[in-house]
């Protein structure tokens, strides 16, 4: 009974304090998965990338539909087939009070293929442009190899810093706060690596002055503990809402959902590096011993793996029903989404059929790889699949680790099968060029292909896309590349998230389907 009055009365002055940060002009954010690095060019991941949206700007933004709107750019016209010139703002400076110029773009885009131990690189979007001019101190014109339809695109993924601050400056440095000043709305006070983020409102801000005086961004990667945190006001927002709490959550007035059909696909991957000859690292026999192949090498493997799985059970039973089972990396109304590929229907019979034509009527002994931080749910994904695998013959171990260890191990290739994510542009051709072209560091290609999937065919049509500037043809063209895939099983495609957020009473959170947890995205509720 004490217990619980401690437990109350602890409540209640979490609450009051909330209140008092609140009214101070303090908001406090709760996110599901750590953030690497405050370096915007270090690690292509969301959770970061929503940190550099907050300090740093691009010169294409995007708007809560991931479309291209004005950002550092304020407009880009394509002034010959390999000439895109950008007109960029005026009157814009660094946090530091540093004026924002071209030279910032010319220094920014040439170190992006230079910063050193990236675990997923941004050198991609560095890698079509030969060359850049300055035509004056607002405008940039990038020159191109050959025809680049997706240079405005490529711009959105790519955080502008300041010459004169970052040049020599490593990762390290950016980790520090002695570099990390963008033209963001915020600039961050404090960095605790795994723990929170500190920021204040930039007074200099181009752009619609956020909400907050200050924001302190945590990460709790404990589902019921940030949960916990809001409904305690403890703090005024978080996302990855638990998917078993979403029902209970929709009636309680003391909280407001925000919910978008996302782009991040759930799915696994595949050891696809190891030759067919070559054992992989966690197949045995059913004694287990090394098994002296690779049957992942096999379509049939890979498509009897994918069939086993039952994505309905795991988006009604795990979800919650917030995802959608998927067969590909878009969702429907996306461009270059595939009509025709949808998610593989769920055949356990068919898959023991499959396995006995590629050579394993007994199946085989395989261990599945995930995160148990990361990705909704993640943990009892790869629990569920387990069980689905054994059950045709394929006797699954599964180990789950934070996404600290996973992601590394994922990076070297160390693991036979494991659970991913990608949160993808609207256009096929960033999941094409990131995850399934085969990995050619020289190019920024398959920078996140973790399974090294490849198939020349692929590459070849992904080569058209990236220089077809008519949108139809291109649309066509990674259409049939992303058709390959599927067939390929390159993937193993399982479902797209719903974006989820909650909010206490009093704040409004714009959902995104980018899935980008960003304070400027926070404001506080219309009096009613």
């Amino acid at each position: 009974m004490k217990t619980a009055a401690l437990a109350a009365v602890s409540v209640v002055c979490m609450s009051g304090v909330a209140q008092a940060q609140r009214e101070a002009g303090h908001m406090i954010m709760a996110v599901g998965a750590p953030v690497t690095s405050i370096d915007p060019h270090y690690h292509q991941l969301s959770p970061n990338n929503a940190v550099s949206d907050a300090i740093f700007d691009k010169l294409v933004n995007t708007d809560a539909q991931a479309r291209q709107i004005p950002g550092l750019a304020v407009s880009w016209t394509a002034v010959a087939p390999t000439v895109w010139e950008f007109k960029l703002r005026p009157n814009v400076t660094f946090q530091n009070g540093n004026a924002f110029t071209a030279e910032d773009v010319v220094f920014t885009i040439e170190r992006l293929p230079n910063v050193p131990n990236s675990p997923s690189s941004y050198a991609a979007y560095a890698r079509p442009i030969l060359r850049m001019e300055i035509v004056d101190p607002l405008t940039i014109r990038f020159h191109t190899r050959e025809p680049y339809p997706l240079l405005p695109l490529d711009m959105t993924n790519v955080r502008i810093l300041d010459k004169e601050t970052s040049e020599g400056a490593s990762t390290d440095d950016f980790n520090s706060l002695k570099v990390a000043f963008g033209t963001g709305p915020y600039r961050p006070t404090a960095y605790r690596n795994g723990d929170r983020i500190e920021f204040a409102r930039n007074p200099t801000y181009w752009g619609p002055a956020p909400a907050f005086d200050r924001v302190t961004y945590r990460m709790i990667t404990n589902d019921a503990s940030r949960l916990a945190s809001l409904l305690s006001g403890d703090v005024d927002s978080i996302d990855q809402v638990p998917t078993t709490d979403v029902a209970r959550l929709r009636a309680d007035p003391r909280v407001t959902l925000a919910e978008i059909v996302g782009l991040r696909l759930v799915f696994l991957g595949l050891d696809q590096l190891r030759t067919a000859n070559e054992s992989s690292p966690f197949i045995t026999d059913n004694d287990g011993k090394p098994l002296g192949r690779n049957p992942l090498q096999d379509v049939r493997v890979r498509r009897a793996l994918s069939i086993a799985i039952d994505r309905k059970a795991i988006v009604d039973r795990i979800m919650e029903g917030a995802a959608t089972p998927a067969g590909q990396f878009l969702p429907p109304g996306t461009y270059s989404h595939v009509p025709d590929v949808t998610a593989p229907a769920y055949d356990p019979d068919g898959a023991k059929r499959l396995l006995a034509e590629a050579g394993y009527p007994n199946g085989f002994r395989i261990q599945l790889n995930g995160p148990n931080d990361r990705y909704i749910n993640d943990s009892r994904i790869i629990q569920a699949i387990g069980q689905m695998w054994t059950r045709i013959g394929i006797r699954t171990a599964v180990e789950a680790q934070t996404w600290a260890t996973f992601v590394g191990r994922a990076g070297r290739a160390e693991y036979s099968a494991f659970l991913i994510g990608w949160g993808s542009n609207p256009d096929g051709s960033h999941p094409l060029r990131n995850i399934m072209a085969t990995v050619d560091r020289e190019r920024g290609r398959g920078a996140s292909n973790r399974g090294h999937y490849s198939n020349p065919q692929v590459d070849s049509l992904l080569d058209q896309a990236l220089g077809e500037l008519d949108e139809g043809k291109r649309e066509q063209i990674e259409i049939n590349a992303q058709r390959i895939v599927a067939q390929d099983v390159g993937i193993i495609p399982l479902h797209i998230q719903t974006n989820i957020w909650a909010t206490r009473q009093g704040y409004i959170h714009e959902p995104r389907a980018d899935e980008l947890t960003r304070p400027q995205d926070v404001r506080p509720a219309p009096a009613r």
